[in-house]
C-alpha cells in the first residue's frame, strides 16, 4: 500500500510539473512590421526560423514604411520593424537626429537597431512591351513616357524616386504634366506596371527580380539617390524581448543572409556589426518535458521498487 501510495504521488507531481513545462514553452508570437519590399524573403526566412525555434510563431505586417511607421505610432502591437529607410526608423528613434524626429517618439529598444539588408532602383516595363524602346530614366522627362508609376512621398521607393529625378532635373515637370501615377507601396508600383496600366515605373531591383510580368530596363543612375539602406529594430515595447532580439540575431546570421544575397539584396559590410549566431537546435535532452519523464521513470521506478532502501 505504502509502495502504491509512493507511486501515486510520484504521478501527482510529474503532472504538475509537465504543466508547467508546457506553459513556459507554450508557442510565442513575435509580430514583425516589415517593408513590402521583403516579403519573398523575410516569408522564407520564417519558415527556415521555424526549424530553429519551433516554439516561436512569426507574424508579418508587410506594407510602405510610411504606412508601418504611423501605425507603430498609433499603438499597433509589433516586435520588431525592418524599414526600407533610414527616415521612417529615425522617426521613431528618441537617439536619432531632433530634426528627423521631431515629436520626440521613442520607441526603439536601445543598442537592437542595426543595418539588416540594401537594394538598388530600378525602371520598369511591362514584359515584352516596351514600345517607346525605354531604355533610361532620362526618357521619362520625354514624350515616350505618357505615364509612369510611382510611391507616394511616404514610401521610401517614392523618396528615391523623387531624389532621382530631381537629380535629372525635371521632377517639377512630371507633376505639372500630371505624368505619375502614385501608389501607397511598392508592391502597387509593380502591379500597375505589370498590368500595362503606365508606360513605366521605378521600384526597387528584388521586386523586378521577383516577378515575371516586368522587366528591367535600365539602373538608376550613380549618385542619383541617397544609398539605399534597410534598418531594423526590436521595439522598447516588444511582449517578449528576448524572443525578438534572438530573431532579431538570426536576421544578422548565415541562413538569412543568404536567402536575402539569392533574391537580390546585399548586406551592408556583410553584417560586420552582427554576431551572426544562430539560435540552437533543442536537442532532446535540452527539451524540459523529456527530461522530467526520464528523470522521474529513472528514480520513480528505483524508488517504488520492492528493494528500495531508505
Amino acid at each position: 500500500m505504502k509502495r502504491l501510495r509512493r507511486i501515486f504521488m510520484l504521478f501527482a507531481v510529474l503532472a504538475v510539473l509537465c504543466v508547467s513545462a508546457s506553459s513556459a514553452f507554450a508557442e510565442k508570437t513575435l509580430t514583425v512590421f516589415a517593408a513590402a519590399s521583403m516579403t519573398e524573403s523575410m516569408k522564407e526566412i520564417a519558415g527556415l526560423y521555424e526549424k530553429v525555434a519551433p516554439d516561436v510563431k512569426i507574424v508579418y505586417n508587410f506594407d510602405s514604411s510610411g504606412t508601418l511607421k504611423t501605425q507603430i505610432q498609433e499603438g499597433a502591437d509589433c516586435d520588431i520593424f525592418i524599414s526600407a529607410g533610414q527616415r521612417q526608423m529615425d522617426q521613431i528613434d528618441i537617439s536619432a537626429d531632433p530634426k528627423v524626429n521631431a515629436e520626440k517618439l521613442d520607441f526603439v529598444e536601445p543598442g537592437t537597431r542595426f543595418n539588416i539588408v540594401s537594394n538598388k532602383v530600378v525602371l520598369i516595363v511591362p514584359k515584352g512591351r516596351n514600345p517607346k524602346g525605354l531604355s533610361g530614366f532620362k526618357d521619362v522627362g520625354t514624350d515616350k513616357v505618357f505615364l509612369i508609376a510611382l510611391g507616394n512621398s511616404d514610401v521610401p521607393v517614392g523618396q528615391y524616386s523623387e531624389q532621382i529625378f530631381k537629380n535629372l532635373g525635371f521632377w517639377d515637370a512630371l507633376n505639372e504634366a500630371k505624368k505619375i501615377s502614385f501608389a501607397s507601396n511598392v508592391k502597387e508600383v509593380l502591379a500597375q506596371v505589370a498590368a500595362g496600366a503606365v508606360d513605366c515605373g521605378v521600384v526597387y531591383g528584388t521586386d523586378a527580380a521577383a516577378s515575371s510580368e516586368v522587366e528591367v530596363a535600365a539602373g538608376a543612375p550613380d549618385g542619383s539617390h541617397a544609398p539605399i539602406v534597410y534598418p531594423a529594430a526590436v521595439l522598447n515595447r516588444a511582449a517578449d524581448k528576448d524572443a525578438a532580439r534572438a530573431f532579431a540575431e538570426f536576421l544578422k546570421g548565415g541562413e538569412a543572409s543568404g536567402v536575402f544575397k539569392r533574391i537580390g539584396f546585399s548586406i551592408p559590410g556583410e553584417n560586420s556589426k552582427g554576431s551572426g549566431e544562430q539560435v540552437p537546435r533543442r536537442g532532446l535532452g535540452q527539451c524540459p518535458r523529456v527530461l522530467i519523464l526520464w528523470t522521474f521513470f529513472r528514480f520513480g521506478t528505483q524508488y517504488a521498487s520492492p528493494g528500495y532502501r531508505r
